[in-house]
């Protein structure tokens, strides 16, 4: 291996194509869900937060139970709630679409767009159909 010599200048880097800003692409709907897989697993790591909280709450007695209920049953509280639950369906349905991906399957950009609109739709029905569930048990009041 031989050394440049002293007062040489170095070798400059080979030019590497640069990845695309976000600005430059045309947004779509395969795009959204990809970045939307990614959001939903940071509000996943805080619906795991939450249930670290519950469990604190709940061996710290009644008083911090019931503080912790008090929150969470607040407008803004079933609203977290509601998107967590949104999150955990769609991070699942396009789990899924991933592993039949992983198959080599389901890159067609017609079958890539369906399966987007599907994780959507599902994650959508799925959490209006626990809510419903929830509230019609009483678990709402």
């Amino acid at each position: 291996m031989s050394e440049a010599p002293i007062g040489a200048a170095a070798p400059k880097p080979a030019a590497r194509p640069m990845s695309p800003y976000v600005s430059v692409w045309r947004w779509h709907l395969t795009m959204a869900v990809s970045i939307g897989h990614r959001a939903t697993g940071v509000a996943l790591y805080v619906g795991a937060l939450i249930l670290v909280g519950w469990a604190v709450s709940l061996a710290a007695g009644p008083g911090a139970y019931d503080l912790f209920r008090l929150i969470l049953g607040s407008i803004l509280g079933k609203l977290v709630l509601i998107g967590i639950t949104f999150s955990l369906f769609f991070h699942l349905a396009n789990g899924v679409r991933h592993l039949v991906w992983d198959f080599g399957a389901g890159f067609q950009p017609k079958t890539a767009d369906m399966t987007a609109v599907a994780v959507v739709a599902f994650a959508v029905v799925a959490t209006l159909a626990v809510w419903v569930a929830a509230g019609m048990m009483g678990a709402l009041a």
